[in-house]
């Protein structure tokens, strides 16, 4: 079994993701690629001492970038919006 640090890698603080976290309850985060959905919801309410109802994946394709003349493309990565129990909270920006 993979460590939870493996499985979820880093919070995502965009702007849509603050706005799900105060209007539904929602949590958004950048996990392993293939990590399945029962293995980040163990690990998320292990990590964050949480409980989790639902928990929803998509996978992100890599983007085109261009430095100087070259193009590449960003890695891809995989998100994971986790639906908070009833009377759970959690926030990120008070834990910085």
């Amino acid at each position: 079994m993979k460590s939870i640090y493996d499985v979820i890698k880093k919070a995502c603080l965009t702007e849509k993701a603050m706005g799900l976290q105060e209007r539904t309850n929602q949590i958004v985060l950048k996990v392993d690629r293939k990590a399945n959905k029962l293995e980040i919801k163990e690990a998320a309410e292990k990590l964050f001492k949480i409980k989790v109802d639902k928990v929803r994946t998509a996978s992100m394709p890599g983007r085109r970038k261009r430095v100087g003349l070259r193009m590449g493309y960003t890695s891809e990565w995989k998100k994971a919006i986790l639906t908070l129990a009833e009377g759970q909270k959690l926030d990120f920006l008070e834990q910085l």
